[in-house]
């Protein structure tokens, strides 16, 4: 099932129904071009949704955020292992998938220096890809308990959406102390980033490693110097994992016929990975010159960018930044029977309009977002989102956005857009 397809599987079904380990996994992520296609396709235009879409462009990831409780043999917990080098055991395909949680988690710890391991979660594969390989544990050395997670996905290795996990975020955008690529001597590229939930005056740390190997497969994990994501205080200065540890995580070649096995499963072979765009998705320096050519007077508009089906930038008034994000995509009719909200304009066009105070749901304060979606008699819709702040999950600099609804609307509306994907 291609990368997009999973996505949205896992997006149409409820929060109900998912672990705190996959919300966690299917909100940590933030900026795959396909999460955010798919993210606006099946769900509401305003909330964290929108955010979900499309937050921290650039240097965002969506390694194992798919997945509900189960695979082959469900969630599992085991004791706590020693330390690296503990033996892992073969990957054989069975029913329910080629790689079982029960694997993921003996792997996962068994690659973590000695402590005391509690809250162990885990799921396997599963042919239908309803699951993904993840693990999480609380590790406490002694100096505090952190949460640490690891997660494997596919993707395209020579795709835009491959090229943005493993990219360093945009310091504009994101707060981050530290951010590290690298291109390894087997083909693989690796990123390490030392950033925040939040930003450095909220929340936990965060400390990121993500490996693509050459053959697509992303293996992902974080650690928190907290015992979760959110709502937890810290309990020491820094993530329990050093940078060098990190890499050594996700690098370890026990992983190795665990991702041969979850490769083959996918059918995302060396030779002829899933490719990551769409039939008719505009590409992203059409996106990115149509959004810069369509502001009104009197804005500057700054550090643009984009990619197939989706462009942002930074606009400024005078007054302070605005982050501005667009998404394009054909093949949407459907929608109109997901929504009863729309109003219809003479053409046929169908649009709906938001304000909502703290979009992304990530606490900035003072921020509101006011988005406008359009959806053509032809299936192509634009989703515009603007900020009163200079991107996702930051303080708001300004009372309000600096463009308006109407404003917002008319670029969504410009007949440019639909030509984009002809």
């Amino acid at each position: 099932m291609p990368f997009e397809e999973e996505i949205g599987g896992a997006l149409r079904r409820t929060g109900e129904t998912m672990t705190p380990a996959d919300r966690l996994r299917l909100v940590e992520g933030g900026t795959a071009r396909g999460r955010r296609k798919v993210a606006l396709r099946r769900t509401t235009v305003a909330g964290s949704v929108l955010a979900l879409a499309a937050v921290v462009l650039g240097g965002g990831h969506a390694a194992g955020f798919l997945g509900d409780a189960g695979g082959a043999d469900g969630m599992a917990s085991v004791a706590a292992q020693g330390g690296i080098g503990e033996s892992v055991p073969a990957v054989a395909a069975e029913p329910g998938g080629a790689v079982t949680a029960r694997q993921m988690l003996k792997t996962f710890t068994g690659l973590l220096p000695r402590g005391d391991l509690s809250q162990q979660t885990s799921s396997g594969s599963s042919k239908d890809r309803s699951t993904m390989p993840y693990a999480s544990v609380v590790h406490d050395d002694g100096k505090g308990a952190a949460q640490i997670s690891l997660s494997l996905n596919t993707i395209d290795p020579q795709g835009e959406s491959a090229d943005s996990m493993v990219t360093c975020p945009d310091a504009d955008l994101v707060d981050f102390d530290d951010c590290r690529e690298e291109s390894l001597a087997d083909g693989s590229r690796y990123l390490f980033v030392q950033g925040y939930v939040y930003d450095r005056n909220r929340g936990a740390k965060q400390w990121r490693a993500t490996l693509l190997t050459r053959e697509g497969v992303l293996i992902d994990a974080s650690e928190f110097n907290a015992p979760a994501e959110k709502d937890a205080a810290a309990t020491r200065k820094n993530p329990p994992l050093t940078p060098a540890r990190m890499k050594a995580l996700v690098t370890a070649p026990a992983w190795d016929p665990i991702a041969a096995a979850f490769l083959a499963e996918a059918g995302a072979a060396p030779e002829a990975p899933e490719k990551d765009t769409l039939p008719g998705e505009p590409s992203g320096d059409a996106m990115v010159a149509t959004l810069t050519g369509l502001m009104p007077d009197g804005v500057t508009v700054r550090e643009p960018s984009g990619d197939s089906g989706y462009a942002q930038a930074l606009v400024n008034d005078g007054r302070g930044a605005t982050f501005v994000q667009v998404n394009a995509q054909p093949g949407m009719s459907d929608l109109v029977n997901d929504f009863d909200d729309w109003t219809s304009l003479s053409d046929g066009t169908l649009v709906r309009e938001a304000q909502e105070a703290d979009p992304d749901q990530k606490g900035g304060d003072g921020v509101v977002g006011w988005t406008v979606d359009t959806l053509r008699p032809d299936g192509f819709r634009v989703v515009i989102t603007a900020l009163n702040a200079p991107g996702w999950g930051q303080d708001a600099v300004r009372a309000e956005p600096a463009l308006t609804t109407a404003q917002l609307k008319a670029i969504a509306l410009d007949p440019a857009w639909p030509g984009l994907s002809s």
